[in-house]
């Protein structure tokens, strides 16, 4: 671990980041090995059966174990944590070739995790998110991922038409309330982008004109679903029609 690095409760502007846990931690060492700085454990944690697999991951790939109680209660959002891995952050290019989930300013840290967990359900591997947007290392996102945010491939973009620029080859289906068609009527081309908004307005009207507009049929006791449910049904939806 570098001799400069500083271990403080996370901030947006630190170059690093934290997964508390113990089955976040296993993600990142198995999907994620070369972005870990360190391994921070707990000794409540002595008889887990994860940390002995952490210990091996760590020893295998050389990695820096730090037995420090204190360090990790007081990175620590939970009390019962037992380890955290500290990770530099990491940067991504989209797989042109592959379908991608477009979030466009998503706000909520708990629903962003929440989707790049659903996101590996469905079998989609590429998030593109439009700022401002919740900051997908935060480690309550990556907690609420469960790990899963080591499996993707993110990156962020200023402004919507900048990753459509980007991407000029997918066929473009952004979810809305007054969607021109029902998602079970789409008939999904590949290579295609699922396109959502933020949690209090969705998308406004001028992603009418961006590819296939689509609805998510629902009863009308509800004006709208929550984000992560919502992005739940069109993943499903699209990779039914795929397998």
């Amino acid at each position: 671990m570098s001799q400069n690095l500083i271990l403080k409760r996370y901030r947006k502007d630190f170059d690093h980041s934290y997964c508390f846990g113990v089955y976040p931690t296993l993600e990142l060492l198995t999907f994620r090995p070369e972005s870990v700085l360190a391994v921070l454990l707990h000794s409540k944690g002595l008889e887990n059966q994860g940390i002995t697999k952490i210990r091996v991951l760590c020893r295998e790939q050389q990695i820096e174990i730090i037995e420090n109680d204190n360090l990790v209660n007081k990175l620590a959002s939970r009390g019962n944590t037992y380890s955290i891995g500290v990770f530099q952050k990491f940067s991504s290019d989209l797989d042109p070739a592959e379908n991608h989930l477009v979030l466009v300013h998503p706000s909520s840290m708990g629903n962003l995790g929440t989707i790049m967990r659903t996101m590996l359900g469905y079998g989609k591997y590429n998030l593109a998110l439009v700022e401002p947007a919740a900051d997908p290392f935060d480690p309550k996102v990556i907690r609420a991922s469960m790990g899963s945010v080591f499996q993707l491939r993110i990156k962020s973009f200023r402004e919507f038409t900048d990753y459509w620029g980007s991407y000029a080859d997918h066929t473009l289906y952004p979810l809305m309330t007054n969607g021109k068609i029902t998602l079970p009527e789409v008939e999904f081309q590949p290579p295609y982008s699922l396109i959502f908004g933020d949690e209090a307005s969705g998308l406004g009207d001028e992603y009418l004109q961006f590819g296939t507009s689509t609805r998510i049929p629902q009863h009308g006791a509800v004006d709208s679903l929550n984000l992560a449910l919502s992005v739940g049904i069109t993943l499903y939806h699209s990779w039914v029609k795929e397998i």
